[in-house]
């Protein structure tokens, strides 16, 4: 195995060059990993250091038909209002989207960078409402399974996006009766031609019912209703008794992925009524921007210059691995993606800062594997074996927090938890296998057997050749 690690070392910084220095490189995006590696990279930058896209719902009073009542939202289904509109915005919880009600009925939605007004628009506007509603086979025809034709009725088929006919029956079931933790938008290579559609599972009392009625009606069509737009209308081919239905329609992967996110996170209490939207501007402006890189790049600069003073060779070979690890952490911002903010450039600065630590304690430990009288290979992979631990353990403890934050925070504290939790993981990468792999293929150099390139005395160093004798002594010290 160990031979293999240059070859992945090689193959991960020749792809992170790629997605980070190739303009117009296409790759896989994680958050939409079915479209396949055909889609676009950049980095995203947030709301304070790009601006972004604002839009004002109003959530309306419900009156109901038969009553007269009129109910209106009050601060807990504006609260649920909230959590939807976020969830449906920001699913992977990455694009640092900010989601704020005002006053007792008025929702506002800042998306940073945004370039779809109207799929955020979509996504917001729309109440959600699914229902399943058959249609009468005398009236609409049916599918002859036998056969493999349609049989005509006396009235056409409704077009997809058109109003829910007035002489359409109950619905069979609404979007409440599907579980919206298995809803999933994917592209159906069974269909011919291929094309996106959305999976659903139902629940047990709707899938039950679905079983009776499926069982009873196979060829008969029967719509898929949203918000009260005719989705498709597909046609029973067989008895659905396991509570697995598929949405059909002509879909995009955009159009697809909205309706499974609208399932995914249920209906809206409350109609909501589009006050006002405007471009924003960025809240720290591109000179904020330009200062804080500056002082970013100030201060990584002076560690490296540190690590080449102090450690000098090692230090050399820690500054060529930090370069690798900002190469391969951006590339992975690109692919997540992550949207980057004030706060997440200083949670990239703070896990730089985490990986020279964990080069400094490798060596440290080293040069006192040195003064021991070992020679120089034993004592670099004796740094980096008892090293291992203390890395290993402040890391993890990091992991934890970094997690524990993603998980409960707001979206600007997951924005910084995430870049913490990805340059943290890519500097334990970068510390100890990147690291080693180049001291091991430096030490073994003439030049490299020097006393004075790792910091120690040239009583306390003890440089011997790889071979005879002195090899089999360095097997046994270690």
């Amino acid at each position: 195995m160990r031979r293999f690690v240059p070859i992945i070392i090689l193959v991960i910084g020749a792809l992170a060059l790629y997605v980070d220095a190739f303009p117009g490189a296409k790759f896989v995006v994680l958050s939409n990993i079915d479209a396949g590696f055909t889609q676009s990279l950049d980095t995203k930058l947030g709301l304070d250091l790009r601006g972004g896209y604002s839009v004002t719902y109003q959530a309306e009073p419900i009156t109901d038909p038969k009553t007269g009542v009129v109910t209106r939202p009050d601060s807990s289904s504006m609260e649920t209002i909230r959590g939807i509109v976020e969830n449906r915005v920001n699913p992977s919880g990455t694009l640092e989207v900010v989601v704020e009600t005002q006053g007792t009925d008025e929702v506002i939605v800042q998306v940073p960078g945004a370039t779809d007004p109207q799929k955020i628009q979509d996504l917001v506007g729309k109440a959600g409402n699914l229902t399943f509603v058959p249609l009468d086979r005398t009236t609409y025809g049916y599918f002859d399974t036998t056969a493999k034709n349609g049989v005509a009725g006396t009235k056409t088929l409704p077009a997809e996006g058109a109003d829910v006919p007035a002489d359409a029956g109950p619905a069979l079931f609404g979007g409440n009766q599907v579980d919206g933790g298995q809803v999933r938008a994917f592209y159906d290579t069974s269909a011919i031609p291929a094309k996106w559609a959305v999976n659903l599972v139902l629940k047990s009392d709707a899938s039950a019912s679905f079983s009776t009625w499926s069982t009873a009606n196979v060829g008969s069509y029967f719509m898929i209703v949203l918000d009260g737009k005719i989705v498709s209308h597909p046609y029973i081919a067989e008895p659905i008794t396991n509570g697995t239905a598929t949405i059909s329609g002509s879909f995009t992967v955009d159009s697809a992925k909205s309706l499974a996110t609208l399932l995914q996170y249920g209906a809206l209490p409350f109609p909501m009524y589009k006050l006002t939207d405007s471009n924003i501007p960025a809240t720290l402006g591109k000179t904020f921007l330009n200062q804080t890189l500056l002082a970013g790049a100030i201060g990584i600069g002076l560690v490296l210059l540190f690590m080449l003073v102090y450690y000098r060779l090692p230090g050399l070979i820690a500054c060529m691995a930090l370069a690798y690890y900002a190469v391969a952490v951006l590339a992975i911002f690109r692919i997540v993606p992550v949207t980057l903010t004030l706060a997440g450039i200083a949670a990239f600065v703070l896990s730089v800062g985490m990986a020279v630590d964990a080069n400094i304690l490798i060596f440290e430990r080293t040069k006192e594997e040195l003064r021991t009288g070992k020679s120089l290979v034993s004592g670099i992979e004796a740094g980096f074996n008892r090293a291992w631990n203390s890395i290993f353990d402040s890391n993890m403890s990091s992991l934890i927090t970094a997690s524990i934050l993603y998980f409960g925070g707001s979206s600007t504290i997951k924005g910084f938890a995430l870049v913490l939790i990805i340059g943290v993981a890519t500097s334990m990468f970068t510390a100890f296998t990147v690291s080693r792999t180049l001291l091991r293929v430096v030490v073994r150099q003439s030049f490299a057997q020097k006393a004075w390139l790792y910091g120690v005395t040239d009583e306390e160093f003890q440089a011997r050749a790889l071979s005879g004798r002195s090899r089999r002594e360095a097997r046994v010290r270690v």
